[in-house]
Order: C-alpha cells, then sequence, then structure tokens
C-alpha cells in the first residue's frame, strides 16, 4: 500500500519527537500498519531553531493552513495547542478537506470538540486525540472502544501531574504549598505561570472530555465544578495520613439520580485504594463500570516522550485505516448533559476547624451539625504547642485545631453548618473542608 503521509504542524518538544518516533520505528509501524508512515511536511513559528531533527527532503509549509490544505498530506498532526487561532482553523480546515487529523490539543477537543467531530463524521474521516488526556495513557481508546460494552457509573483519576508532584512532596517532606511550586517550577513541572494547573482548570478540560466518553454527553467544561490546591496545608496532609487517607488532586465525574456530576478538588482517598499509590508527576485513571472490577491505568501524563507515544499511536491508526467516532457515538446521539448542581453532592467530608479556647466551643459546633443531621465518623483534637510568655509562663491559649470527619452528608449541609459555627464565632478563620472518595 501506499505510505501514509503525514504533515505536522508544532516542532516543540513533543513535535520534534513524534518525528523522531516515526522515523526510529519506520520497519516496525509498516508490519503494524500494514503500509508505511511519512512525515513529509512540517511547519512551526521558527524554521531555524535547533532541534536535533534532519528535516532534509521535508516540504517546510508556511504556516498550519497550509499543511492542513497541502493535497500532498493525508493526514494533519495539530501539535501547536491553544482553543483559537491558528490551530483551530487549521483542523477544521484538514477535516473539510478529507485529511484525518491526530491532535494532542485538549483545550480545543474541550472547547470545540463537538463541532469538530460533526466535521469528522461529514467528511468520513477520523479525529484522534488520545495524546489530549493522560498522554501515554490509553484512556480515550479504553472508554471508546475497549469499554464500548460497558455501562460506565464513574471515571475519576489524577489528571494534573504538577499538583500531584506538589501534594507528593508536601506529604513526603513536610514542605509548605509555597516551597513545593518553587521547587516544580524549578525542575521544570510547573510553568512560570502556574494557575492554569494549580487551580484545577487543566484537569477539568480533561474531565470534560472524559465524561463525554464515558456517559456519552456533550463535552461541558462549563459544567465542572473546580477548586485548586492552594488551600491545602502541612497539617492536613499530617491528618489525612494519621486517618488513613492521602490527599490527591482529583478530577471525578460520576452518574447520579440528579444527573452527571462533575468536580475537579482536593479529594482524601484511602491509603489502599489504587489512586494513593499515584506519586509525583505520574498520573491515573480509574473506571468504574457495570459487570467489572474497577479498572485503573496508571503512567505518564506528560512529557515528549510519553505525549509523542500516543500521538503515533493515533497516527497509526490511520494508517490502518480504523476510524473510531471521536466521542464514541455519533455527535446527534450525544445527549445534553444534566449537570447535578455541587449543592447535592453526598459523601464523606473532612473538617478542620481552629476551634477558640473558650467554653462551650466544642457544644456549640456538635449542635449547628446536628441541625443539619451530619454524623460524626471520628474525631481529632490536636494539642497546641506550649507558649510562654517572658517569664516563662503560659501564655493566653490559642485557638486548637479540631479534626472532625463526617459519614455521608450533603454538600448544602456542610456549608449551611460551618456558616452557623463563623456566625457564632467560635472558630478563627475559613475552615478547611476536603471531600473524601471512597473506593
Amino acid at each position: 500500500m501506499d505510505a501514509l503521509r503525514v504533515g505536522i504542524a508544532g516542532l516543540g518538544t513533543v513535535g520534534a519527537e513524534v518525528v523522531r518516533v516515526i522515523e526510529r520505528q519506520q520497519r516496525t509501524l509498516a508490519a503494524r500498519c500494514g503500509r508505511p508512515i511519512r512525515v513529509v511536511a512540517v511547519t512551526a513559528r521558527s524554521k531555524t531553531k535547533k532541534r536535533g531533527l534532519d528535516l532534509a527532503g521535508l516540504t517546510w509549509a508556511k504556516s498550519p493552513l497550509a499543511i492542513a490544505t497541502d493535497p500532498n498530506v493525508d493526514c494533519f498532526v495539530e501539535l501547536i495547542g491553544g482553543a483559537g487561532d491558528p490551530a483551530g482553523p487549521a483542523i477544521e480546515a484538514a477535516l473539510a478537506a478529507g485529511k484525518s487529523v491526530v491532535t494532542a490539543n485538549k483545550a480545543l477537543i474541550a472547547k470545540h470538540g463537538l463541532k469538530l467531530a460533526g466535521l469528522a463524521e461529514k467528511h468520513s474521516v477520523a479525529l484522534n486525540y488520545e495524546a489530549a488526556v493522560g498522554a501515554a495513557i490509553p484512556v480515550i481508546k479504553t472508554l471508546r472502544e475497549g469499554l464500548a460494552g460497558t455501562d460506565i457509573h464513574r471515571v475519576y483519576g489524577i489528571l494534573n501531574g504538577t499538583c500531584n508532584y506538589i501534594l507528593t512532596r508536601m506529604e513526603q517532606e513536610g514542605l509548605s504549598f509555597d516551597d513545593c511550586l518553587a521547587d516544580a517550577q524549578r525542575l521544570g513541572y510547573a510553568e512560570a505561570d502556574p494557575t492554569f494547573d494549580i487551580d484545577g482548570h487543566d484537569t477539568a478540560q480533561k474531565l470534560s472530555i472524559l465524561a463525554s466518553l464515558a456517559f456519552g454527553t456533550k463535552v461541558s467544561e462549563s459544567s465542572v465544578y473546580v477548586e485548586g490546591i492552594r488551600s491545602i496545608a502541612p497539617e492536613d496532609l499530617r491528618a489525612a495520613a494519621d486517618l488513613g487517607y492521602r490527599v490527591k488532586l482529583l478530577g471525578v465525574a460520576v452518574r447520579t439520580p440528579k444527573g452527571i456530576e462533575q468536580r475537579v478538588h482536593p479529594t482524601m482517598v484511602p491509603k489502599t485504594s489504587s489512586i494513593a499509590q499515584v506519586m509525583g508527576v505520574t498520573n491515573a485513571v480509574s473506571i468504574d463500570g457495570d459487570g467489572i472490577a474497577p479498572i485503573t491505568l496508571v503512567g505518564a501524563g506528560a512529557g515528549a516522550a510519553a505525549t509523542a507515544s500516543a500521538v503515533v499511536a493515533d497516527i497509526a491508526d490511520v494508517a490502518r485505516g480504523i476510524r473510531a467516532q471521536p466521542f464514541g457515538r455519533p455527535v446527534a446521539k450525544l445527549a445534553a448533559i444534566s449537570k447535578a448542581p455541587m449543592q447535592r453532592h453526598e459523601g464523606g467530608y473532612y473538617l478542620r476547624l481552629m476551634a477558640r479556647d473558650h467554653a462551650g466551643t466544642a457544644a456549640t459546633i456538635a449542635t449547628r451539625l446536628a441541625e443539619q443531621d451530619i454524623s460524626i465518623e471520628s474525631i481529632v483534637q490536636r494539642q497546641p504547642e506550649r507558649i510562654t510568655d517572658g517569664n516563662g509562663k503560659p501564655a493566653k491559649a490559642g485557638p486548637v485545631p479540631v479534626i472532625l470527619i463526617t459519614y455521608a452528608t450533603s454538600e448544602d449541609a456542610v456549608r449551611r453548618a460551618l456558616q452557623a459555627v463563623q456566625r457564632d464565632k467560635v472558630i478563627s478563620g475559613r475552615p478547611q473542608v476536603i471531600r473524601i472518595e471512597k473506593n
């Protein structure tokens, strides 16, 4: 068969690695796909940048759009990033020209995936984006193809290596959030502006894609409740460890009687769970469904080699002639999402309160929780350090940390109870609230 002719827009660390992998694996890819794969055209912002690649014999296109519309290109690979120009218009042009598209662009898929999937259907071509979620972890294919006959109940996981690295260092070394973030930036695990990662938005985009695949709904990033990890303190991680938990930033999508619940937030998970064992920059996704034991996929969720591996696998599917529906079913069959309000979320909660050392404080807290029908599974009172004045005499006692673990209750009930406790002025500062996700 004729070679699959590939054009690549974007020659950053990932794009350059894709070129290397295709060159290095030429014989293996040809054997697996039944035809050779050849990179025939590339483009990037700088033609003169040193990349360690031999680009002799390849067409250097003047723009991504030029590759997308080049009749000598069969498969357009977009590795530019961003939800707008030039990535979006170039992908649309490629699909309209009857070319299959491979992309690692989670922002574009989360925002415009339905439109692009519709174009792919109309022109009978593939739109593959395995690298957009979890890089080398084959979670897209698992949900879309491997579990096509399974009714999925829940998909959740660690989808951001930056946050997992920070929480791992905080737990293992007792460091502050700020210190761990600075170290992550120094090592290249976090961007100079880490907001998108640490505030949960990167995870939210990935989760919205997984939810669509799992539940047959339209991608809806705006339906995801999002909290980041800035508020997590070392004392929370120590308390979690003492109670048999570990704190992870999770993206969770679950089918409930009230609708599809999509949420990103710091979460306590049992230390015995598979997801709790995932440390450092590693990612993991767990899937619960009818008739199967929970499945957990673990691997590198970022990095040039991991991302290039997923991109090349998608290109190989195009070479084989495989064309799956981008979201597992025709776009017309995707349901509008029925969003479950976060206030109705039900589960256990970890609460850390700085209780004032006054008579009746504990009774007041207990009363406010009882008023909302919140039952306490366990309570821990941390003894404050002994503080003395200049004469060595005990100083006036400050607030005492009180940690509560609740049985299953609603988000709304917890918020109402804590608002009442704050109005009673029996605690200092803002209560710390971390949700608990059971196995």
